[in-house]
């Protein structure tokens, strides 16, 4: 088989890299404080990140999802304002989101082809590696995966098939992705029955109507069939209730099929560029454990909020040593009052942490009851909605605070981190 060859080409190997734990996150206080995290969300470069991990999770993971840049040459901001037309996007508040900039071909390898290999060594022997790009690079990658893993080892060319408008008019609209499953063994897992679908109405309707339908093999009509290697999902379009903002964020149900297919009921997931967090949301919804990690902050932000909205499962935040999470102390102490007191309606044992005045400019608040002073154990959160200007006012702590101190963490849509720490003696 031909293998990929560019001058810079380089050669695999990790890099020396450390992870630190900044926070242990209990959605909603689930779980806290005494639930042992399963799940981890990494800041810092993927490659770092990998590198890091291999100690530990070497031929372990058994599900990766890469979603990585394009090599589109373009520059991906992120929404972040409330209640606006989607039609105007002159009017639209944006934030750093993602670049996809390469001075050629070869930078973009130089980029992924190390980070594949990694996934490589990461990747169980009966798990199976998706990954997700367009026809920008995928051609280049599919030679880097046959080099990487074998080309015997390709599971499918899958080509997601979605609607859109499109600038393009001296050409057909470019309107699907390519995702391809490498598996790294032949004992690789499979879960048929967990992704069939129904027959198409048409299908069912044929067979009923004449005996010489499908030269006289029945199918199973009732049990449904296999889905094809082209797969058709609506994209996350701007009014969609999964929207995040965060740009490029791929379909819920996508992830989900994927997941199904190629693992099982607490298997170890991962997704290295994992964007607004879609992989590591379904994985947690199909009761699959999952590692996120994104060089971005507002990656990772994105998916804690995401994260802490719609699961329960406990997880890490963590950062490559070096990555930036600058957390400050809050600038202006005047700015807001937290009051605690018990709450009515709640177990007598926990309490009601409320602040006032609201701040149209805070994106997310989080509580630890008993801060320690170097874990930050959030046991509430509040995240500031799609369809609102700020976040709850309020945080129901799963308990009451002892002798250590509240602290309290507040994140500013424009990405700034503060905090402040209140002694229980002054409530």
């Amino acid at each position: 088989m031909p293998t990929l060859h560019w001058a810079s080409k380089p050669i695999p190997l990790p890099v020396s890299s450390v992870l630190e734990t900044d926070s242990i996150v209990y959605p909603r206080g689930t779980g806290y404080p005494d639930a042992c995290p399963q799940n981890a969300l990494i800041l810092g470069d993927n490659l770092a990140v990998m590198s890091a991990l291999l100690p530990e999770y070497e031929n372990l993971i058994d599900l990766i999802y890469a979603d990585p840049p394009f090599f589109t040459n373009r520059h991906y901001p992120a929404r972040v304002g409330r209640g606006e037309d989607s039609r105007k996007p002159q009017e639209w508040q944006l934030a750093e989101g993602y670049p996809d900039h390469w001075t050629d071909i070869d930078a973009y390898l130089d980029m992924l082809y190390p980070r594949l290999a990694l996934m490589h060594r990461l990747l169980a022997p009966t798990g199976a590696l998706y990954l997700h790009l367009d026809w920008h690079a995928s051609a280049y990658a599919r030679l880097l995966l046959d080099g990487i893993f074998g080309s015997e080892r390709l599971l499918n060319e899958i080509v997601w098939v979605y609607h859109g408008p499109s600038p393009i008019r001296r050409a057909f609209n470019r309107k699907h992705d390519t995702i391809l499953a490498y598996t790294k063994t032949e004992g690789y897992i499979f879960n048929t029955d967990a992704v069939r679908q129904p027959y198409d109405p048409n299908t069912v309707k044929t067979f009923a109507s004449s005996p010489k339908a499908g030269f006289g093999k029945v199918p199973d009509l009732a049990r449904g069939k296999v889905p094809e290697d082209w797969w058709y999902f609506p994209v996350v379009a701007r009014l969609h209730n999964e929207r995040t903002g965060y740009p490029t964020q791929k379909p819920q149900a996508l992830l989900e099929r994927i997941i199904l297919a190629s693992s099982n009921p607490g298997a170890l997931t991962a997704d290295f560029f994992c964007g607004s967090g879609t992989m590591a949301v379904a994985a947690s919804r199909l009761g699959r454990r999952y590692i996120a990690s994104d060089v971005t902050w507002r990656a990772v932000h994105t998916t804690r909020s995401r994260l802490v909205e719609t699961t329960r499962e406990p997880f890490t935040l963590r950062v490559v040593s070096g990555s930036r999470l600058k957390v400050e102390k809050l600038k202006d102490e005047n700015l807001v009052t937290c009051n605690l007191h018990p709450a009515t309606g709640l177990k007598p044992s926990s309490a009601l942490l409320s602040l006032s005045p609201s701040i149209s400019a805070l994106d997310y608040w989080e509580a630890d009851p008993a801060w320690d002073g170097k874990i930050f154990c959030s046991a509430a959160q509040a995240v500031r909605s799609r369809k609102s200007d700020t976040p709850a006012d309020h945080l129901n702590l799963p308990v009451m605070p002892g002798e250590k101190p509240v602290c309290v963490r507040f994140v500013w849509v424009n990405g700034d981190i503060e905090q402040v720490v209140f002694a229980f003696n002054s409530y």
